[in-house]
C-alpha cells in the first residue's frame, strides 16, 4: 500500500490550501474553537471509549434535532414501505448512535497519526487499484454517504493517496481545519463543479473520489428508481467521468467492525457495466449499487438527508409534506 504523497505535483485545477489567519481568534469563532478543542481532545482517548461517547452523543442528538429525525423517518417510509414501524424506529435510533460515533470519527480522520489509523485498518480488494494502475488508468472511486465518510476518505488515502471534490465551508475556521484534515492522507482537491479538473486528474492516473448518491437538484440529473421510490433525482456525473476519462470505475465501502477491531475497507471489483452508453441506464445501475451497499449496513447510511426532495416536475407535491 502507498502512503507517502508529500511533494507530489498538483495540477492547475487544485484548490489552494487555506492559511492560518489571526482573524480566526475573532470572538465569532470562539464557539467553534471550543467545539473543535473538545473533539481534538476526545480523538486521543482510547478507541473503545470514543465509541461509547459517540453512542451517547447520538442519543442526545436524537432528542435535540427532531426535524432531522422526521426526515429520516420519512426516508425510511419511502424506501422501505413494508418495514414494520417498530423496526423503522429502532433503525432510526441505531442510525443516531452511529451519527454520534461518526462525529467523533471526524476527529480520528483529521488528527490521528498514520500509525494509529493503520492499526485499525483492514483492507480487502486493493489489487483492483493495483491492476488499474498497472494498465495506466486513473481510478474513478465511487463512495456513498455513510456516516463514517470522513474516516473512510482518510483510510482510502492511506491505501492510495488521491484527489477529492471540494465544497467550501461557510465557517472560515472550519474551512481551514476541514481542508487540512481531508488532505491529511490525500493529495489535493478540485472544486465541486470543476469537471475539467477532475477529468484531467483521472487522465493523469490519479485516484479520484466521487459521491453520486445525494439529491443534487434537477440540473444534470435523471429520475430513476432508488429502493421503493420510482423517481429519485440522480446525478449523471457518474457517466460524465466514467465515459470521458481514461479510468477504471471502482466502488468502495467502509464497515466498522465489532468491538475495537477497527474498520474493513473494501474495494469492489471494476464496475464494467458503467458506462453503458446511456446516462439514464448508468444512473439506474449506480442506484442499484447504492441499494446493495445500504442493505449491508442500513443503520450507517445518512438517512437525515432529504434524498427525495427534487421531483420530476416542480408542480408535483413534495415527498416531505
Amino acid at each position: 500500500m502507498q502512503s507517502n504523497h508529500k511533494n507530489q505535483p498538483k495540477n492547475q485545477h487544485s484548490v489552494a490550501m487555506p492559511r492560518f489567519r489571526l482573524y480566526f481568534f475573532h470572538p465569532k469563532f470562539w464557539g467553534t474553537w471550543l467545539l473543535v478543542s473538545v473533539l481534538y481532545l476526545i480523538s486521543w482517548l482510547p478507541f473503545r471509549l470514543q465509541l461509547l461517547l459517540g453512542k451517547g452523543i447520538g442519543k442526545l442528538l436524537y432528542k435535540l434535532v427532531p426535524k432531522r429525525t422526521k426526515v429520516a423517518r420519512r426516508n425510511l417510509q419511502l424506501a422501505f414501505p413494508e418495514m414494520p414501524e417498530h423496526e423503522r424506529e429502532a433503525l432510526i435510533k441505531e442510525n443516531y448512535h452511529n451519527m454520534g460515533i461518526g462525529l467523533l470519527e471526524t476527529g480520528i480522520a483529521w488528527w490521528w497519526p498514520n500509525w494509529r489509523i493503520r492499526r485499525k485498518l483492514h483492507v480487502e480488494g486493493w489489487e483492483h487499484i493495483a491492476n488499474a494502475q498497472a494498465e495506466g488508468k486513473g481510478i474513478f472511486l465511487v463512495l456513498f454517504h455513510f456516516l463514517n465518510l470522513e474516516v473512510h476518505a482518510r483510510m482510502v488515502g492511506l491505501v492510495q493517496p488521491g484527489v477529492g471534490l471540494y465544497r467550501p465551508h461557510n465557517n472560515a475556521l472550519m474551512e481551514y481545519l476541514q481542508t487540512k484534515g481531508r488532505n491529511r492522507s490525500n493529495k489535493y482537491m478540485v472544486r465541486k463543479r470543476d469537471v475539467r479538473g477532475m477529468l484531467r486528474a483521472l487522465d493523469s492516473g490519479e485516484l479520484c473520489g466521487y459521491l453520486p448518491d445525494q439529491d443534487y437538484g434537477r440540473s444534470r440529473s435523471v429520475f430513476v428508481p432508488l429502493f421503493a421510490v420510482p423517481d429519485a433525482a440522480t446525478t449523471t456525473g457518474t457517466t460524465i467521468f466514467a465515459a470521458t476519462a481514461n479510468c477504471t470505475t471502482l466502488i468502495s465501502t467502509l464497515e466498522r467492525l465489532p468491538g475495537t477491531q477497527g474498520y474493513k475497507l473494501r474495494i469492489m471489483p471494476p464496475l464494467t457495466e458503467i458506462p453503458s452508453g446511456d446516462a439514464t441506464e448508468d444512473a439506474r445501475r449506480i442506484n442499484k449499487e447504492v441499494e446493495r451497499a445500504v442493505n449491508t449496513m442500513p443503520n450507517m447510511y445518512m438517512w437525515v438527508h432529504r434524498r427525495f426532495k427534487t421531483r420530476p416536475s416542480e408542480d408535483m407535491p413534495s415527498y416531505y409534506e
